[in-house]
Parts: C-alpha cells; sequence; structure tokens
C-alpha cells in the first residue's frame, strides 16, 4: 500500500507539474499571483504574456506616490515568466496610463492609452487596500482582469481588436460583475 501511495504522488506531482503547460494548450491563461499592490492585469491573444497594473503606494500603503501611482509591467510567461518593462511604444500608444489627481483627496483618475473612453478611478477601499473602480455592465465594480481578443492588424503595428471583456467584483455586492464589448 505505501508503494501504491508513493507511486500516486510522483505521478500527481507530474500532472501538477504539466497543469500550466497544458492550460495553455487549451487557450486558458495563466493567474498573475495576486499581491497587496495588484489592481488589475490584462491578457490578449497572441500569447500568454500579461500587462500587469499594480498600485504604487508610499506611507507603508497609506497613500500613492504623487508622481507615479501605477506601475505598468509585463509578466513574460510565454518566456520565463519574468518582470520585464513595457516598451516606448507600449506605454505610449497601448498599455500605459494616463493619471489625473480627482477631486477626491488621495484618488486618481485615469484610463489606458489605447482607450480613452475608459475612465477608472484609483482608490483605496475602505480596507485600506487599493483598488481600481469602473463601471461594468451598469455596475460600480472593482476591476480585476481585462481580456482582449486580437484577430491580425487592422494597418501596419495596429492590431485589430474584436472585443474586449472585463471582470470584476460589485462594489455593493461583492457578487462577480462581467461585460463584453466591441471598441
Amino acid at each position: 500500500m505505501p508503494r501504491i501511495i508513493s507511486v500516486f504522488k510522483r505521478l500527481l506531482f507530474v500532472a501538477c507539474a504539466a497543469a500550466p503547460i497544458l492550460l495553455v494548450a487549451q487557450g486558458v491563461f495563466p493567474t498573475p499571483p495576486r499581491t497587496p499592490q495588484r489592481l488589475f492585469y490584462i491578457q490578449r491573444t497572441g500569447n500568454t504574456n500579461t500587462i500587469v497594473y499594480d498600485a504604487n503606494t508610499i506611507d507603508q500603503g497609506r497613500a500613492f506616490n504623487n508622481k507615479n501611482p501605477i506601475l505598468v509591467y509585463w509578466l513574460r510567461y510565454d518566456e520565463q515568466g519574468q518582470v520585464m518593462p513595457l516598451n516606448y511604444l507600449q506605454r505610449t500608444l497601448a498599455y500605459g496610463v494616463e493619471v489625473t489627481p480627482s477631486e477626491r483627496p488621495g484618488e486618481y483618475e485615469f484610463h489606458i492609452v489605447s482607450y480613452p473612453k475608459g475612465k477608472l478611478r484609483l482608490l483605496l477601499d475602505r480596507y485600506r487596500q487599493p483598488r481600481v473602480e469602473m463601471p461594468i455592465n451598469g455596475h460600480e465594480a472593482w476591476l480585476e482582469r481585462v481580456f482582449v481578443k486580437i484577430e491580425g492588424k487592422k494597418v501596419g503595428i495596429i492590431p485589430d481588436v474584436k472585443y474586449v471583456e472585463l471582470f470584476g467584483t460589485d462594489v455593493q455586492t461583492g457578487k462577480p460583475v462581467y461585460e463584453k464589448f466591441i471598441p
């Protein structure tokens, strides 16, 4: 009996080690690890590399860095899972953010540079956790992740975005909310 358990443990280990590879092959993307600073992330067709948006806080997490309240970077899952900065074009034309202080002290309004219509709000929630709030399908929600379906290029380096999916949590009820739209 102990030998059967040992063999079972080895098979389970091999299956768990291969699971991320199998999931990616089936079209499921890896989930970036949760951190206290994690705001949301964007994944898109083409590869599993993920754009991550983290709060840049000061004063032991009690306030945002005024000059740069949001850190944006890659998790390069297609390579070795390393953290990489956005390059100039990615930062200025695609995934970077434009941030302005809000009328509410300690909060910021921002949008992703490639989609200025998408207004987001950076704040600390009642538990002092950094959050991004935005309307998702008619609900005020904490944004958690975004998926962008891309098929080829429109012109040159401009991707042909077929749709965008937003995933979040309703601020009032705590229930999941979802919206799919064509930009």
